[in-house]
């Protein structure tokens, strides 16, 4: 459930609040709006001390919170939720662009396609040091010497940087070099490594495993909310169905249900969706139209030669071309959009 503070409540009094929740043997997490503090009391008993919050100084009113995902439901924090990655900002006005190659391969390759997307307007760079592979004899990336690579051209390019993490051994390693750490389908529901990310407070990207519910994609970042890390950023990149025209099916309708049920950023994922660089530029555009806010593009400057997804990664000179038309349909939804440099 979650208690309404009263306009204008001091410190101490909302203190008094957090303090008591807690010594009902529940979990306190604190919404700070423009207008008024929300103050959310998370435990499996929390509906029965609905009275004995309601009658403490500066609460204006008490209210059950239905949905089982209670840190992520919209009605913990009405106004949504701006989640910053250094100075790049998810979920206000901006419509964010991540780009890079699928797996960090070398360096020449990682700074070549990170100075292209830079100046196409992308803001942040991304690149898989760790991969999960349907084959174990695939490439299954560089480890730590991938996220070192990463985190030079994200210092000299001046991009934070996004990257995944497949398992809670390699949280503690990942933080030290991104921004932003990456839960990749395959893992929405690892509830340990959610968990794990959750401990960390670096913003998550928490991708829609590709037969989940909107319900269960939701819950998933209840896991990382529920560790006190409050910079989730959802993305939705397709799921299974039986159509087969691309890899997967983009479900533009998730973006447009999720947007209303949670108060996290909701970004899209087309290169994975479409398995096919022709179609990643019409699933981009429908997901900015359908309220996105931002995309993660795979693009590299050889996909023949890419170590892993080469058929879904865009070329530098169509990523800038794909830019333009962002641009146009950013604004014509009400968006801001990067210019190109």
């Amino acid at each position: 459930m979650i208690v309404v503070m009263k306009s204008g409540s001091d410190d101490a009094t909302i203190q008094h609040v957090i303090d008591r929740i807690g010594e009902l043997g529940l979990q306190p997490h604190v919404s700070r709006g423009r207008f008024r503090t929300i103050i959310g009391a998370i435990g499996e008993e929390a509906e029965s001390f609905l009275p004995k919050l309601k009658s403490l100084p500066g609460v204006d009113d008490v209210l059950a919170i239905m949905r089982p995902y209670k840190l992520a439901a919209r009605e913990f924090h009405p106004e949504g939720s701006v989640v910053r990655v250094g100075p790049v900002e998810f979920g206000g006005r901006a419509c964010v662009g991540i780009a890079g190659p699928c797996a960090v391969e070398n360096d020449t390759t990682i700074f070549q396609v990170g100075r292209a997307v830079r100046a196409a307007g992308a803001r942040m760079l991304r690149g898989g040091a760790f991969k999960p592979r349907t084959s174990p004899y695939s490439f299954q990336g560089m480890g730590e010497d991938g996220l070192k690579i990463l985190r030079a051209a994200a210092d000299e390019l001046g991009m934070p940087v996004a990257s995944e993490v497949m398992d809670p051994r390699q949280v503690e390693l990942a933080v030290r070099y991104v921004d932003m750490l990456q839960i990749g389908a395959r893992n929405m529901q690892n509830f340990t490594l959610l968990s794990e990310v959750g401990k960390t407070r670096k913003p998550v990207l928490l991708k829609r495993g590709l037969a989940a519910s909107v319900k269960e994609w939701l819950m998933s970042a209840e896991y990382v909310l529920a560790q006190g890390n409050k910079d989730v950023v959802l993305c939705e990149r397709g799921i299974k169905t039986f159509e087969g025209a691309m890899r997967y099916t983009f479900d533009v309708g998730a973006v447009v249900v999720a947007k209303r049920e949670t108060h996290l950023p909701v970004i899209i994922d087309p290169s994975h969706a479409a398995g096919d660089r022709q179609w990643v530029p019409g699933l981009t555009l429908a997901g900015i139209a359908a309220g996105a806010d931002g995309f993660i593009v795979e693009v590299h400057d050889c996909p023949e030669d890419a170590m892993c997804d080469g058929p879904q990664a865009v070329f530098p000179a169509a990523f800038a071309e794909m830019m333009d038309q962002c641009r146009a349909v950013a604004a014509a939804v009400g968006r801001e959009f990067p210019e190109a440099e």
